[in-house]
């Protein structure tokens, strides 16, 4: 996995000063590096019953249909306000740089499903906390939570104590 974190290139003050973004595009760029990419994303999850994969707008929209498509499982999206067409639970939650809010479509999911929420990096966790809490109003399980890259010292992991986390890429 340390040759994935030579496809990272770091952003300074994006998308403001002081943070360091993380982009993906040479990776996705890579046939190879993003095959390698989804592969590892999917290995902790593989032979287990996972019904849906839940991707976390904007990058999680990547990764998700393509692991979804590898554990044989559907897609769903998670997005922002006003992108959603029909009826949707929604939470508010903080990132390291503002707040945000996420939708997704109230039937999206059955009840009692068992999902993988997907997404490209765990920074606070907020994003990804705001992710458990659609699944739970809508009555799913988490099985795990996967993530590409891990900005570790932001101690995102922490936030999900209790969930199954599996990361690719450390920084």
């Amino acid at each position: 996995m340390e040759r994935l974190k030579d496809f990272i290139r770091d952003i300074p003050d994006f998308p403001k000063s002081g943070i360091v973004f993380k982009d993906i595009s040479p990776l996705l760029e890579d046939h190879a590096a993003l095959d390698s990419a989804i592969e590892s994303l999917c290995l902790p999850y593989k032979g287990q019953t996972i019904d849906a994969v839940l991707g976390i707008e904007a990058r999680g929209f990547i990764f998700g249909p393509l692991v979804a498509q590898k554990l044989q499982a559907g897609f769903v999206p998670l997005r922002k306000p006003g992108k959603l067409p029909a009826e949707t639970f929604s939470v508010n939650y903080e990132l390291e740089y503002g707040t945000s809010q996420l939708h997704m479509h109230k039937n999206a999911l059955a009840s009692q499903a068992r999902v993988l929420i997907i997404d490209d990096v765990i920074a606070t966790g907020g994003t990804a906390q705001a992710g458990i809490n659609l699944v739970e109003q809508a009555n799913a399980s988490v099985v795990g939570l996967a993530f590409l890259i891990e900005i570790s010292f932001l101690k995102g992991r922490d936030a999900l104590n209790g969930y199954n986390v599996h990361t690719v890429i450390n920084f």
